[in-house]
């Protein structure tokens, strides 16, 4: 079963997952019910809980995917040979583009995340925590070694520039003027300046 597929090759984790990330945007976490879920991706009510336990995995699915993303990204980017201003820059720009890539699941997780249970809430955490670690060892890896100013800790600089990458879904919009990587580099930019040795 867990290759079950739908007309197009879709697996039905797939597809349960693109069809609760669409109303979870469109209607909220807690007004879309499981049976509209089923319905949009056109299985089962037996089909979701073969593949999530609740509507609540389904919820932090949503996050866990893309964070996935980015932490597989960032641990390659932390383990390449760049000087470390570089990887700092490309790591604060990837973290933006992937965010701005899958805003939806984004805003989904931003704006319910409550609805987590407590075990699940735990767990997201921990996970955002293993990321914000890698991230911040990358700066305390330039302020040892003397390329970035020691001005301001290390925990301070992560949190700000996560506190505008967590805002990205409040205001950027596709059609707006700025590209995703024009609003990476910029972002990217402004971190690089903040940590410049005077």
């Amino acid at each position: 079963m867990a290759r079950k597929t739908d007309g197009d090759g879709t697996p039905v984790p797939q597809r349960l997952l693109a069809a609760a990330t669409r109303l979870f945007a469109d209607c909220g976490y807690d007004r879309t019910s499981v049976q509209e879920i089923v319905e949009a991706a056109g299985v089962t009510k037996g089909a979701l809980y073969h593949y999530f336990g609740s509507k609540d995995d389904l919820l932090h699915e949503v996050y866990a995917r893309v964070l996935r993303v980015q932490q597989e990204r960032l641990d390659a980017i932390a383990d390449g040979d760049a000087p470390v201003a570089q990887r700092v820059r490309d790591a604060a720009a990837d973290v933006v583009v992937t965010t701005i890539d899958n805003l939806d699941d984004a805003s989904i997780f931003f704006r319910s995340m409550h609805h987590l249970s407590p075990e699940k809430n735990k767990q997201v955490r921990a996970e955002r925590r293993r990321y914000h670690e890698r991230f911040r060892a990358l700066i305390e890896e330039g302020q040892e070694s003397g390329v970035f100013s020691t001005a301001t800790p290390a925990d301070l600089v992560v949190d700000y520039h996560f506190g505008s990458v967590h805002h990205l879904s409040t205001w950027y919009r596709p059609a707006g003027p700025l590209t995703p990587q024009q609003v990476a580099d910029h972002l990217a930019d402004l971190l690089l300046r903040a940590l410049r040795v005077p």
